[in-house]
């Protein structure tokens, strides 16, 4: 017998330590992985306590390309199967390219695409098998546009949308849904280390969703099996604009905005 399991990465904090809650304040048991143990551990037990749910904390450094196959053999030792799948670990660097650390930047890609794609091919195999699951995918709206002094996180980005977009069409006969949610400026630990200040202008201050309302605009697309979640107005029609504007007036207004919240 196998008990059916959330497991949520880059757990510890922000977007997905309100998923984390989301998912118990439902019934579900979780998976919780990040690279801080002591922080896993004190959600499991509030979560445990509060919604008794059972919750497993797995710390593992996702950077570590050896790190999915070991959260993958954890899970089936413990007699889990995973029935949602949620990809939110990752960080960006700001910087110009030529200058930025190539080794932050190739764990950067090895975070937010390797482990991101690795795990996905450890699980989604059993959820199309058994014509139950889903997978959330955290990206952003930095995906849709091209992204100067933040290079490769904005690259990093594009793929886990084309990512996402194309599998949801693979197994939408298969009875799994894949959804990729695509904030934008969120509070939680990421701008600090990727060297942002959102904050640094009133009107910026307007833009800046919490984490609670991102998890949740995730949540519920992913219950109804939506396969691209951009939460608030303003990023929509954001977005919506990419579409239609030169990809070289894009790269300008990005770099203004970068150069404009680099702390």
């Amino acid at each position: 017998m196998t008990d059916r399991v959330a497991l949520i990465t880059g757990a510890s904090s922000g977007i997905g330590l309100e998923l984390a809650k989301l998912f118990a304040r439902d019934g579900h048991d979780l998976v919780l992985v990040a690279r801080r143990e002591d922080r896993l551990q004190a959600l499991a037990d509030k979560l445990t306590d509060r919604h008794d749910v059972q919750a497993t904390v797995i710390a593992a450094d996702l950077a570590d390309p050896s790190a999915p196959p070991e959260v993958a053999r954890r899970v089936e030792a413990a007699g889990l199967e995973v029935q949602f799948l949620v990809n939110n670990a990752g960080y960006g660097l700001t910087g110009e390219f030529a200058r930025t650390d190539v080794a932050t930047e190739l764990s950067m890609i090895q975070v937010n695409v390797a482990a991101l794609t690795h795990l996905t091919k450890l699980f989604l195999p059993t959820m199309v098998a058994e014509h139950h699951g889903a997978i959330l995918n955290v990206a952003s709206t930095a995906g849709f546009v091209p992204g100067p002094l933040m290079a490769v996180y904005y690259a990093t980005k594009a793929y886990v949308i084309s990512f996402s977009e194309a599998l949801a069409e693979e197994v939408r006969n298969a009875g799994v849904t894949v959804t990729v949610l695509c904030p934008g400026a969120t509070r939680t630990e990421f701008q600090e280390r990727a060297g942002l200040d959102l904050e640094a202008r009133p009107l910026q201050r307007f833009w800046v969703a919490d984490a609670a309302s991102v998890a949740r605009a995730g949540y519920d697309g992913m219950l109804r099996g939506k396969r691209l979640v951009i939460p608030g107005l303003i990023n929509k029609v954001m977005v919506g604009a990419t579409r239609v504007a030169s990809r070289v007036l894009l790269a300008k207004a990005v770099r203004r905005v970068q150069e404009s919240v680099r702390a």
